[in-house]
């Protein structure tokens, strides 16, 4: 019955904003394209999970208003920046150096010369890849407390709010999933695994450096 008060006259803007933003190409994105690539279609749904959970993480923070201590504190601000800046170069060069190895991906049981990864590797790394994005701390602290009325639960309605978004983004997530997973052909061919490691850690090592050198928090 809470859940049905919690759909209100803003519930559809909130719907729309949030699913436009969603479907925005990201690091989300391709961090999920990325896993797939290198181990399947279990890794990819695993990552948007992952992901997703970090929603969570920025909802309970937005409403407790720590969000609003990052953003008063250029110092704090700074240094999450700087950490998910760093993290995300590090994917990116994972990637730029499996493109060196030259491997095939391992995508739906096709090929099986590449080394398996641990089944929490792709759960750290979604979840750290969202927990660590300054943005996405700026964009819930901005943007979550426009659908939270006056006399609303604040750490109950974000939670729920959290909760569209996990659906929203996990039905994009595991679709685009989806759709790596049905080109295990090519990606089991070493030059095209070449090509899109390199491709995707380049977009992630840029992704990194552009976070880190922005001067504005979003």
């Amino acid at each position: 019955m809470m859940q049905l008060g919690f759909i209100d006259a803003q519930f559809l803007s909130f719907l729309l904003a949030i699913t436009l933003l969603t479907i925005s190409p990201g690091v989300d994105t391709l961090l999920v394209i990325r896993n797939t690539a290198r181990g399947g279609v279990r890794d990819g749904i695993t990552t948007s999970v992952a992901i997703c959970c970090g929603l969570f993480v920025h909802a309970t923070i937005s409403a407790l208003g720590i969000s609003l201590i990052l953003l008063q504190s250029a110092w704090a601000f700074h240094m999450l920046k700087l950490v998910g800046a760093a993290y995300l170069i590090w994917l990116g060069i994972t990637s730029l150096l499996a493109a060196r190895r030259g491997q095939a991906l391992p995508i739906g049981g096709v090929s099986s010369n590449a080394p398996s990864v641990s089944r929490w590797q792709p759960i750290k790394e979604g979840f750290l890849s969202n927990v660590l994005n300054p943005k996405t701390v700026v964009f819930y602290m901005a943007f979550l407390p426009q659908f939270i009325a006056p006399g609303d639960p604040a750490l109950l309605k974000s939670l729920w709010l959290a909760g569209v978004h996990f659906i929203i983004a996990n039905v994009w997530q595991i679709s685009v999933v989806m759709m790596v997973g049905s080109a295990g052909k090519w990606l089991a061919n070493a030059r095209f695994a070449q090509t899109l490691n390199a491709a995707t850690g380049a977009v992630l090592v840029v992704f990194g450096i552009r976070l880190a050198l922005t001067q504005r928090p979003i």
